[in-house]
């Protein structure tokens, strides 16, 4: 197994703080982007403890002796147990500091064991799909405008303007549960992940970031994205984190 990776991180046009978080750990095969609230420091201590803590669980459950468990449910329960345990921490952290009282953070992980993607997510940061020439959204958004999209109460035109749309359903950190959203997909040669922090989602649509992905090599189209997206305002911190599937042997 063999995947090529490269990400970024930019503050972008209008904030003074980046709040988001991102990691690139080849050797495990795991990538997160982490998008941090809470103001002042509370935001980027947010996405930064989920990055690390998230990281330091996944490598001790992949340690774990998955015993009689089917192999592909012992990190898919593990997953979403190491998110959950992240999240459970913050919201511990929070309530020990009252400078950190109401930080949270979405994070969004894609983790390669074997030959299958472990995708799982909490808010609205993003995972997806390059294959075929086609990109596809592998999560849904945990925000308000979202789930009113998906329950027929608003159409995808009336949500990319609406005054709610950046309030979000789920996070890490809010409180001391939460529920953990985990996909696996069998991985294909040449397939393309691309995780991102609303930054870039909420001013690029799915074909501008698949023009950018096949127009550019690997390790320059995360800088091209987020400079499109600052292009067009860059209010929110930017980062995106691109992963390739190079051999599946």
């Amino acid at each position: 197994m063999k995947i090529i990776s490269a990400g970024i991180t930019d503050v972008g046009r209008r904030r003074s703080r980046n709040e988001d978080a991102f990691l690139v750990n080849d050797e495990m095969r795991l990538f997160v982007v982490a998008d941090g609230m809470g103001g002042h420091v509370g935001g980027s201590l947010a996405s930064t403890l989920a990055v690390t803590l998230v990281e330091s669980e996944v490598e001790r459950m992949l340690r774990e002796d998955p015993g009689d468990t089917d192999p592909v449910d012992h990190v898919r329960q593990g997953l979403a147990k190491a998110i959950a345990s992240a999240g459970k921490q913050i919201h511990g952290k929070a309530l020990d500091n009252p400078e950190w009282k109401g930080m949270g953070t979405t994070v969004v992980v894609l983790l390669v064991v074997d030959r299958n993607a472990f995708i799982a997510h909490v808010g609205d940061s993003r995972v997806y799909l390059v294959r075929d020439k086609t990109i596809r959204q592998m999560t849904d958004d945990h925000s308000l405008v979202a789930e009113s999209v998906r329950d027929g109460l608003l159409t995808e035109e009336q949500a990319k303007t609406h005054s709610l749309r950046n309030v979000i359903t789920r996070a890490l950190g809010f409180n001391p549960e939460v529920e953990v959203d985990v996909q696996v997909h069998s991985l294909a040669k040449s397939d393309r992940y691309l995780l991102c922090s609303d930054g870039l989602s909420g001013k690029l649509d799915d074909h501008e970031m698949l023009d950018i992905l096949d127009a550019n090599p690997l390790m320059v189209a995360p800088r091209e994205l987020v400079e499109l997206a600052c292009a067009r305002g860059g209010e929110d911190n930017i980062t995106v984190v691109l992963a390739r599937v190079d051999d599946v042997a």
